[in-house]
């Protein structure tokens, strides 16, 4: 690492972070609306994105700044393992090829703004309503901070705020400056700041991977060298291996569960569904499912870095300073600047995205369901705007009051969360033979032992959250905790099923109809061609 603050590179990503501030302002009179007072417009950008807005969109919201740094730093700590992230996201887009057009038409329909409004208005039930919405949010807070993470790493490596016996406030200054700038244009602009931004964020993502997968290795001697520097590091001559160029057999459990759950659990986040949400057409849904794979390349390629960072003897305590620290070696300072700012960028696109979902979680299906049920659609917008700066203060705050590593756990912890959701969801975009006090029983009995599964596994920094897989009950493998905790779902919710319909318990009150899951954008009576006073309006058809 080198000595001080490394200035020019600073220049630059101040230089990139301005740009993209004043792109999230401006952002508020990009398609302005003439009713900007509704969740439709403020969070979900007056579901108008079109194809490349949306394809941008959701790129920026799934592969993050965690993303960069994450995957080639478990690559660099690791070895092969950590691929796992390649084949999840090459799975989930045939899956959600399935749904998510579906899950479009009948939101589009109602004007759904969020999961849990579709699963009430399916299963006529604000129990399990709240129940995913209360998994959402839990689920985005840690992602949310994970984030902040990604941009503190690259201002450690820049040399800014000091070392660790700096005064705090000093120390995480540039942070806080982050977390504010981030926090002011998405209160003004919604939606779709993060939509603009996008596109600075991808394409100086793909311009960075592109330079650094060819730049690197020649630098370094060819992947031949590359490959070897690896395999010396993780099989060293008269030790134990620490790592592995591919899995071995006793990790094949592990690594395909992972992947597989991961695949299932990705577009269940509330930030997926939002982008998801924001088109303009179902066809939209369909191209950018057959497009988005292109992310999966980057993606292979981008874990790389990780090998790289070995070759080029990069040495890091932290794991997650290894690919900032592996730009700041080896490229000129001025092109650091343009990776550092790729990660920031990367940071604040989906944070932005992450507090809006989490926020219209809880305006619609917590403050509006429960709390004020004839709010306006004014009064909405304004709690949510609210909503999503508490959500980034409470971001900020764990990010700054507790050690990374618990961050990193408790986002493992959400992904095993959020998968509980997926029967309501999904299952309920198919049938409605399941029974909502069933599915609420399947989501608690997963949340219950995926939880209590995770609190016991140990790693060597921790004794409780240590990691995301465990042996499975009856096959003494070592699996993914979220998947075998999402198949105990199931089997309850299909167990109950059964035995509810049979006493025939009351099933609830479904609003939508088999037209609505696959209308499109002026078919009659689809959200749009509703009044303003009623577009926002869950059932308004």
């Amino acid at each position: 690492m080198k000595d001080g603050v490394n200035g020019v590179a600073l220049g630059v990503f101040i230089f990139f972070f301005l740009a993209v501030t004043v792109m999230g302002f401006l952002a508020a009179r990009w398609r302005r609306a003439e009713n900007e007072a509704t969740l439709d417009e403020w969070g979900l950008g007056g579901r108008s994105f079109g194809t490349w807005v949306t394809w941008f969109l959701l790129g920026g919201d799934l592969y993050t700044a965690y993303t960069f740094v994450a995957v080639p730093a478990a690559i660099y700590a690791a070895g092969a393992s950590g691929f796992f992230a390649v084949p999840y996201t090459i799975l989930v887009y045939p899956l959600i090829f399935t749904f998510l057009p579906r899950l479009w038409s009948v939101s589009h329909k109602h004007g759904y703004v969020t999961t849990s409004d579709f699963v009430r208005g399916r299963f006529g039930s604000k129990g399990l309503s709240l129940a995913v919405a209360v998994t959402g949010i839990l689920a985005t807070m840690p992602y949310i901070a994970l984030q902040l993470v990604g941009i503190q790493a690259v201002l450690d490596v820049m040399g800014v705020g000091g070392g660790e016996n700096t005064n705090w406030f000093v120390k995480d200054l540039p942070l806080l400056i982050a977390f504010a700038v981030l926090a002011a244009y998405t209160y003004s602009s919604g939606l779709r700041a993060p939509a603009l931004i996008a596109f600075v964020k991808d394409g100086l993502i793909y311009l960075v991977i592109a330079v650094a997968i060819i730049y690197i290795p020649i630098k370094l001697g060819g992947f031949d060298d590359i490959f070897a520097a690896a395999q010396d590091k993780f099989n060293p001559p008269g030790k134990p291996p620490t790592g592995a160029l591919a899995p071995g057999e006793a990790g094949h459990w592990g690594y395909a569960t992972l992947a597989l759950g991961s695949a299932l659990a990705l577009f269940m986040y509330p930030h997926s569904i939002t982008a998801t949400l924001s088109s303009r057409s179902r066809e939209v849904i369909r191209r950018n499912t057959t497009i988005l794979p292109l992310y999966s390349l980057m993606l292979g390629l981008l874990a790389l870095l990780g090998f790289m960072a070995i070759a080029a003897g990069v040495k890091v305590e932290n794991g997650q300073l290894a690919i900032p620290q592996l730009f700041e070696n080896m490229f000129p300072d001025w092109f650091a600047g343009v990776a550092f700012a790729a990660i920031g960028i990367g940071a604040l696109v989906p944070a932005a995205i992450m507090s809006i979902a989490a926020a219209n979680l809880f305006t619609r299906n917590i403050y509006k369901d429960f709390l004020k049920p004839d709010a306006t659609p004014e009064q909405e917008t304004k709690v949510s705007k609210l909503v999503s700066l508490l959500v980034k203060v409470g971001a900020l705050a764990f990010v700054l009051t507790m050690d990374k590593t618990v961050a990193i756990n408790f986002q493992l912890l959400g992904g095993i969360w959020i998968l509980q959701t997926m029967p309501a969801l999904v299952g309920g975009l198919f049938t409605r033979w399941f029974h909502r006090w069933a599915l609420i029983a399947g989501w608690a009995v997963g949340m219950i032992y995926g939880t209590a599964a995770a609190y016991g596994v140990a790693s060597p920094s921790q004794k409780h959250f240590g990691g995301s897989s465990k042996e499975i009950p009856g096959l003494g493998e070592i699996g993914y905790i979220g998947l075998t905790a999402f198949v105990l779902n199931v089997v309850v919710v299909v167990v109950l099923t059964f035995v509810l319909n049979a006493v025939k318990a009351p099933v609830g009150t479904d609003e939508t109809s088999p037209g609505d899951y696959t209308a499109d954008a002026g078919d009659p009576g689809v959200q749009e061609k509703l009044p303003p006073a009623t577009a926002g309006a869950p059932g308004g058809h």
